[in-house]
């Protein structure tokens, strides 16, 4: 007759030793746990693909993002490239125009000073006539009023005569005509004046033709 199973509580010997021979006792071999099925025979673990391997929609959103990023910095840099090459434009051509400008006041400003040379140059002969009657006494009555104001006139336009004896001489505006030594001398100075000259602030219209006197 096989023994039925009690209900009753199930003791289990878990001594180590036994107490009947007073041997050690050795453990029991556990048995391999069997992998759950789906239908109750063949481990389900045969037909299970790991959740890494299957590709997600995720994955395919992440590329789109990453390949629009890639373009928009690539637009990006094309747009600041061009914006720099416009901007070198843009500098070359106000520095062209600030040169154009410069060029333009400049040879406006020549024009008019060698319109001002030329009137003046034309009343060089007439002062010279005025220089001469004065320093023999005969400039007089309303001559002499009309001699001051053409004088005065010119002197505006920064128009002046020069060459005065015992002056320094200087080559760059001064014709010497004449040339003499004395040890009393010591440079080259200006002994005679022939004829005066004119300038027009620092351009000579006419040099002054002069005697040198010089240290031997």
């Amino acid at each position: 007759m096989s023994e039925q199973p009690s209900d009753g509580p199930v003791v289990h010997d878990r001594r180590k030793v036994d107490p009947v021979t007073g041997e050690p006792r050795r453990p029991a071999p556990e048995e391999p746990a069997t992998a759950p099925t789906d239908d109750g025979g063949a481990p389900a673990s045969d037909n299970l693909t790991p959740e890494a391997d299957e590709p997600s929609a995720g994955d395919d959103t992440s590329v789109e993002e990453l390949a629009a990023n890639v373009v928009a910095e690539a637009e990006l840099t094309l747009v600041l490239a061009q914006l720099d090459e416009r901007t070198e434009d843009l500098a070359r051509a106000q520095a062209d125009f600030a040169n154009y400008r410069r060029r333009v006041e400049r040879d406006r400003e020549l024009a008019g000073e060698f319109g001002r040379a030329e009137v003046l140059a034309s009343l060089m002969g007439v002062l010279d006539d005025i220089a001469a009657a004065r320093s023999a006494d005969a400039l007089t009555g309303p001559l002499a009023s009309m001699a001051d104001k053409l004088e005065e006139a010119v002197a505006k336009f920064d128009f002046f005569r020069y060459g005065e004896e015992g002056e320094p001489f200087d080559p760059e505006i001064h014709d010497a005509l004449m040339h003499q030594t004395s040890p009393e001398a010591t440079g080259p100075t200006i002994a005679l004046v022939i004829q005066p000259g004119y300038r027009i602030g620092k351009r000579v219209l006419r040099p002054a033709k002069v005697g040198v006197l010089d240290a031997e």
